[in-house]
This record gives structure tokens, C-alpha cells and sequence, in this order.
């Protein structure tokens, strides 16, 4: 568990306000005609003017997949939850939902952030699941204060999920995130007894990467041949939102607030 100095806290500042920016600059961009390749390389352009790396570029994943991941940003288009690859085939049509999951690094630390984004005018069923995504986000990010517990703030997240309706992904969870973008603990959207790291106190100084990801089916996933995409298994719509935040004594601090 990670505490900052005040020196790592004006950095992470720095660096969330840099990904925050280069998010918002990228969701306007964002529109039907234009394919996740176009907006992978409008991503590296973005990090490049804001003197900023991708984090997602070239990195390694544990989960058995050999290649290193190719974007700049990762592009999840209406099923795929995370990890979709920037492709010139997959284009942007009107009703599309997409999350775009945008982490980088700035003068040594890591802003990481995700918001799903509507093509156009959405079906209403979509659009309340990208309400209720964003509603879990609020909620777990608000129990995100010192002297409570990680396990806080993945069962605020559940209890709206489950009250919408909609499915939990188990398999990928909010992270600490801070000179790396994985860092301990882990922070799962719903909420594990026998899990050691929901039972971290939280304390002032810690970064965390809050992330709820919400289906509006099953909750069960299936990975593609090129071992990172993961979409849901029964083809249902999936939203996926994250901020980077800094525990406090009160409120939270939103590092990658747009």
C-alpha cells in the first residue's frame, strides 16, 4: 500500500489532468464514419503534443496473451468490454456505444481513465447503462475516503449495478495506479469475502483507479483469437467508465476530472 509524498501527489495531479485532457479531446472525435484506428492514431498525436507516452502501447499482459498490446489507447466498441484493438475495419456507425480506456504516463506517473462514449442517438437500453455505469462510478469513488475499506467501495458499485439490473464483470478490476499503472491493491466492483485486498484500509495519500464495467446481460466473457479483446459472451452491450482519484481525510480528489 503506497501513501504518496507531496512531490508523487503534484505529479499524479499533473498527470491526470494531461490524460483527462487528451480523453476529452479525443471523445469529440468521436462520431459515426471515423474507425477506432483513426482515433488510435489521433490518441498517440495527443500524447505526443502533451509530452506523454500511451501506457497501453507495447504492453505486456499476464493473461496469456503473447503479443503486446498495438494501440495508444484501447477502443471497446458496443459488446467488447476491454482491451479492443484499433482496427481500420471496425467503423463507427450511429446508435454505436464505445469506451475508450486512456492511460498514460507524464514526467514519471500515471493518469488512467475510461468514459463510453455514444455514437449518435442511442437506443434508450443503452443509454441507461451508460447512466448506471457512471452512477457506480460516483458511488464508489464517494466511499473512496480514509479509514474505510477497499471493500467499500466495491460494494457501492455492486449494490447500483445489481439495483439497474445489470451484470458485474468479475474478471477485471480497479487497481492502485501511481509510477505504474498496476499497482497493489486491487479494487474488484463487487465484493469478494475471502479477498485480502478488499480488506485494505484506505488512508490519505493513495491513488487508486476506480473502474466499474457493466453488461447489460449476463456478466459472462469470452476472449477473441488475438488475446485481448474480451466481449461479452452473450453479445449484450457493455460500458465501461474509470477515473484515477486521491483518497482524502473528506471527499475524494478526482485526478482526471473532464
Amino acid at each position: 500500500m503506497i501513501c504518496r509524498t507531496d512531490h508523487d501527489l503534484n505529479g499524479m495531479r499533473k498527470a491526470g489532468e494531461v490524460a483527462a485532457k487528451a480523453l476529452q479531446a479525443l471523445g469529440q472525435c468521436v462520431r459515426a464514419g471515423v474507425s477506432t484506428s483513426d482515433l488510435n492514431e489521433w490518441t498517440h498525436e495527443l500524447m505526443a503534443k502533451a509530452g506523454a507516452v500511451s501506457a497501453t502501447y507495447g504492453y505486456k499482459s499476464s493473461r496469456g496473451s503473447k503479443n503486446s498490446y498495438p494501440g495508444y489507447a484501447c477502443f471497446s466498441v458496443n459488446d467488447v468490454i476491454v482491451h479492443g484493438i484499433p482496427s481500420k475495419e471496425v467503423i463507427l456507425k450511429e446508435g454505436d456505444i464505445i469506451s475508450i480506456d486512456l492511460a498514460l504516463f507524464y514526467e514519471g506517473f500515471c493518469g488512467d481513465n475510461t468514459v463510453t462514449l455514444r455514437v449518435g442517438q442511442v437506443t434508450p437500453s443503452a443509454d441507461r447503462l451508460i447512466d448506471a455505469a457512471e452512477e457506480a462510478l460516483r458511488s464508489g469513488i464517494q466511499q473512496a475516503i480514509s479509514g474505510n475499506y477497499v471493500e467499500d467501495i466495491s460494494r457501492a458499485i455492486e449494490t447500483v449495478a445489481h439495483k439497474a439490473g445489470y451484470g458485474v464483470v468479475r474478471e477485471f478490476v480497479g487497481h492502485g495506479v501511481g509510477r505504474k499503472m498496476h499497482e497493489y491493491p486491487q479494487i474488484p466492483n463487487y465484493v469478494i469475502p475471502c479477498l485480502t485486498d478488499e480488506k485494505v484500509k484506505l488512508c490519505s495519500g493513495m491513488t487508486l483507479a476506480i473502474e466499474p464495467m457493466l453488461t447489460a446481460g449476463n456478466a459472462a466473457i469470452q476472449q477473441d483469437s488475438d488475446g485481448w479483446t474480451v466481449r461479452t459472451k452473450d453479445g449484450s452491450l457493455a460500458a465501461h467508465v474509470e477515473h484515477t482519484i486521491l483518497v482524502t481525510k473528506n471527499l475524494p480528489e478526482i485526478l482526471t476530472l473532464r
